[in-house]
């Protein structure tokens, strides 16, 4: 057998033996006393689970819009493969990572949960007490589920396949895994410092945006980026319906975060909303300040700046500052869009400026307007007396910043010793959607490639 053939052969392999020892794990019952849950916080939380599963088909809408349409379908699998990866992942041993036992504030004990060992039974998780364990657990793997697909859209369209699975695979335990266990287990050390991160402004979009940029630098430019070819959009009313999809899931993503049918998720529902909405209208606005014609792109990308910025915040700040918070995001996103555009630095759908930077923005907002008013577990931010919160989320965003860029350029670094990371000129220029996958979507028809051989199908077969 070549060497070629095992590569390709062993992430089956893996598949069946973690399908073989599951086998073994002695089952065990879950709700054996209902008596210690809240009937509307289960229902609303699992709700909201579902909410953040639909931004991951949204964010493959989202990104397969914008690039070339050679590339759409490998650009939305690239998203949607997450699913699979990091729920099989999170069974195993991911969310003992995140959440098991503390080991020095670093991480979590992966023997803890091992193939969901305990978390079927017993105490619900410490800061959701209203919820079983398992419920906790599978609304937590929703975000690791679609981190790593955000970084997708800094990458498209020169990365292979093969080599994206295993990105997925190491960032999720490397990168993710340590950085929820610091913001979100009351033993890891931003979480003891005092950091404030609701639902995931360094956990999700910082770490992303940073490894979003790593990528980019190891795989260097495209082509079509050195030639300074125009790229259209394949199908701007898909990002229209990934924008869509996305703003209406995040409604789970950060009203969900207050793991409870309560008040604060009511203020957390309408702080995400009015920060996406000011920040579209901000992004659009000030593209018409530049010079430019009011875009469909230019909204939509404004959107979800404000989403990401509010993610932070959505728990700990008042309505009316969420306004400033999606303003001033979309505004800093933009300007950084710009400037990265005079560099060489090919970020395909420039996820470093609106997630990493919105992240960013968005922390360091949270220690501006935080107000225990709104939440009384939180902070008062610099804007009402306390500049020191501020030092303290600027020092949780420098950590996570650092951690996640030089982690991730180091994986994608490794994966390149050991796999292809970039495809060749030559299927770059053909398309991965055929040149990864043998299949094609264009003009809404599905070229099905099979030995040489094209067969057209409609798309929606």
């Amino acid at each position: 057998m070549s060497k070629t053939t095992v590569k390709s052969v062993m992430p089956f392999l893996v598949l069946l033996i973690v399908a073989a020892l599951s086998m073994f794990v002695k089952p065990v019952v879950d709700f054996a006393d209902s008596s210690k849950y809240v009937p509307a916080d289960i229902a609303w939380v699992i709700v909201a689970t579902a909410l953040v599963f639909l931004m991951t088909p949204g964010l493959a809408f989202f990104y397969g819009g914008m690039v070339h349409r050679k590339n759409v379908i490998s650009t939305m699998i690239k998203s949607v493969v997450a699913a699979g990866v990091v729920s099989v992942i999170w069974i195993v041993f991911g969310y003992s990572l995140c959440f098991g036992k503390d080991i020095s504030g670093f991480i979590g004990d992966p023997t803890t949960h091992l193939f969901f060992k305990g978390v079927n039974s017993g105490e619900p998780w410490s800061l959701a007490p209203t919820i079983p364990k398992s419920l906790f657990s599978l609304f937590q793997l929703m975000f690791a589920i679609i981190t790593p697909g955000l970084v997708v859209g800094a990458v498209a369209e020169r990365i292979r396949f093969t080599s994206y699975i295993l990105f997925i695979v190491l960032f999720s335990i490397l990168v993710y895994a340590p950085l929820a266990h610091w913001s979100w287990h009351p033993d890891g050390f931003l979480f003891k410092m005092g950091a404030l991160d609701f639902a995931g402004g360094t956990v999700v979009h910082i770490s992303a945006g940073c490894a979003a940029l790593a990528g980019v630098l190891v795989l260097k430019r495209r082509q079509v980026h050195k030639e300074h070819r125009e790229i259209p959009p394949a199908n701007v009313p898909y990002v229209l319906i990934g924008t869509g999809l996305l703003w209406f899931g995040w409604f789970g993503f950060n009203a969900g975060s207050a793991l409870g049918a309560n008040a604060l998720a009511v203020s957390a529902f309408a702080t995400t909303n009015t920060a996406a909405a000011a920040a579209g209208l901000s992004w659009m606005f000030f593209d018409v300040v530049k010079g430019k014609k009011p875009s469909v792109l230019g909204f939509c990308i404004g959107a979800v700046v404000g989403l990401v910025a509010i993610t932070p915040a959505a728990g700990f700040v008042a309505i009316p500052q969420s306004i400033v918070i999606g303003v001033v995001a979309a505004i800093i996103s933009n300007v950084v869009v710009s400037l990265k555009q005079k560099t060489s630095l090919d970020d395909t759908l420039d996820v470093f400026p609106c997630h990493g930077v919105g992240g960013m923005v968005g922390m360091i907002l949270t220690g501006v307007f935080a107000t225990k008013a709104v939440n009384s577990v939180g902070a008062d931010g610099a804007f009402y007396g306390n500049p020191g919160f501020l030092w303290i989320q600027i020092k949780a965003m420098a950590c996570a910043v650092g951690y996640s860029f030089a982690v991730s350029f180091l994986i994608f670094k490794f994966i390149d010793l050991i796999l292809p990371l970039r495809v060749t000129q030559e299927e770059e220029e053909i398309g991965l959607d055929a040149s990864q996958h043998n299949e094609k979507y264009l003009q809404g028809t599905l070229l099905v490639h099979n030995n040489g051989v094209v067969e057209e199908k409609s798309a929606v077969e």
